[in-house]
């Protein structure tokens, strides 16, 4: 019987030991596959992600105003938009405006494009991923255009039909941490950008990361975004 019961006490030190490698390599294999899932996100959803892109399903609401000072002029409107449902509302000094992105006829294009143009300003690093018609190429360490550091580069290429600007291109110019830091708009996808800003004083809402400052190298155009607010799920 003590024969018996030490060789049964070596066979579960086996089994256990067996049990405990078995349960290393698993937890090795889904460490590993967890780093391989993030290695091979594509760099759009990387951009995205980098601006809290996973919290986007959550979103019921968001509403801000699109400022533009041009020298001493300066324009606003204000935007109420719901992602799910697809109801907007443009809020101006002239008018209120509200309609379902479902539904455009021609007397809502001129609006809607407006709301498209707003809203890509303040939503380019989502764009990027809901954009599937674009063509993108990529770039490493190049100089920035304003502030001449080191950055990566996607450029994002549109194609000659459909869309309210057909055929333009987006140069985005990120840093390590896969957040925008300046961009070219070149209309038709010319040589010479048509516009260059920054991309300046992030802020976090609801885990939806925006910026809300853009500025030229002049000082004479800043494109900016206040009175932000973003309804979730999770809201009371």
């Amino acid at each position: 019987m003590k024969i018996n019961f030490f060789l049964l006490l070596i066979l579960i030190s086996i089994i256990a030991c067996k049990d405990n490698k078995i349960s290393e390599k698993r937890s090795s294999e889904k460490n590993r596959s967890t780093i391989d899932s993030i290695e091979n996100l594509d760099l759009a959803h990387k951009i995205a992600n980098a601006n809290g892109y996973e919290n986007w399903k959550n979103v019921l609401e968001i509403a801000f105003t699109f400022n533009v000072n041009r020298g001493k002029n300066h324009f606003e409107r204000s935007w109420v938009w719901n992602p799910k449902s697809g109801n907007v509302a443009m809020i101006s000094s002239q008018d209120t405006i509200k309609y379902n992105r479902s539904q455009i006829d021609s007397l809502l294009l001129k609006t809607d494009a407006a709301f498209i143009n707003d809203t890509y300003w303040l939503l380019a690093p989502f764009q990027i991923t809901w954009d599937k018609s674009a063509s993108f190429t990529e770039k490493e360490q190049c100089i920035a255009p304003i502030s001449k550091d080191t950055l990566n580069q996607l450029t994002i290429t549109y194609g000659n039909n459909g869309g309210y600007t057909p055929g333009d291109a987006y140069d985005f110019f990120y840093d390590e941490n896969f957040k925008i830091k300046e961009w070219n708009f070149r209309q038709g996808n010319a040589k010479t950008p048509s516009m260059t800003t920054t991309w300046e004083y992030y802020e976090n809402f609801k885990g939806i990361e925006l910026a809300k400052t853009h500025r030229d190298s002049t000082g004479n155009f800043k494109l900016y975004f206040s009175n932000i607010s973003v309804k979730t799920e999770t809201d009371n």
